[in-house]
């Protein structure tokens, strides 16, 4: 599946309320109208645009299961090479973009989850993601299965971890000022961290909150994380 939601400003304003298990208390953030992958980058998609095994997702077959084991440099490459194949404009999502679609855009029901409160009927998480017809072993599952969240995206919560283009800026940044003026320095960026979001089908329910943010470095991988993608909207022009 390779499908994508147009997901609108708020209306009236382009702030929305804006938190996570990491910031209190929330802060106003800006969106702009953007496309957002209805589904996680599958398997199927990453074969037909890397053409090439040079990274072998933890469970490889699966096609329709989203890619896995995906660095979020490797994202970039592959980026890269989807937008010189299509002509178009793709990117991973803002990390504020990706809030505000997984909570429902303006049709918000707020939610714990993005689209339930019950973190079952939206997500594979450890609690769910082994035994059954994909065998005992707990492992990802085919993008979609689960219910949608208010806008129509599945598997914003759970199955893998989604990078965000983001620096994850916490540690460097108090009350809005930076502790280190001129950060990143250059030829430091192996040692600041990108964002996650999502949670995965090897965490646990709370990881798959629409509040929680985890990060890592730029060159890490491993069968927990993958990506979803973002479309300019001049890109339909």
């Amino acid at each position: 599946p390779f499908f994508f939601l147009m997901i609108r400003r708020p209306p009236r304003s382009t702030l929305f309320p804006y938190t996570t298990l990491f910031r209190s208390p929330a802060r106003k953030e800006s969106v702009s109208d953007f496309y957002i992958g209805k589904y996680e980058v599958t398997q199927r998609l990453w074969r037909a645009v890397m053409d090439t095994d040079s990274i072998l997702p933890f469970n490889g077959g699966c096609e329709d299961c989203p890619m896995e084991n995906v660095s979020w440099k490797n994202a970039q490459e592959f980026i890269g090479r989807l937008n010189a194949m299509t002509g178009k404009t793709f990117r991973l999502p803002t990390e504020a973009e990706w809030e505000y679609a997984a909570r429902g855009g303006h049709k918000s029901k707020h939610y714990k989850y993005s689209g339930s409160n019950q973190v079952s009927e939206v997500a594979w998480y450890v609690g769910n993601s082994s035994g059954g017809q994909y065998g005992e072993a707990g492992t990802t599952r085919p993008v979609g299965l689960k219910k949608s969240n208010e806008l129509g995206l599945y598997d914003m919560s759970g199955n893998v971890w989604e990078w965000c283009g983001d620096l994850y800026t916490k540690e460097y940044k108090q009350g809005g000022k930076s502790i280190h003026p001129g950060w990143p320095f250059e030829g430091t960026y192996l040692f600041f961290r990108r964002i996650l979001r999502g949670g995965s089908w090897g965490g646990t329910a709370k990881g798959c909150r629409v509040s929680y943010i985890d990060y890592d470095i730029e060159n890490y991988s491993d069968e927990y994380g993958g990506f979803r993608l973002v479309m300019e909207p001049e890109s339909i022009k």
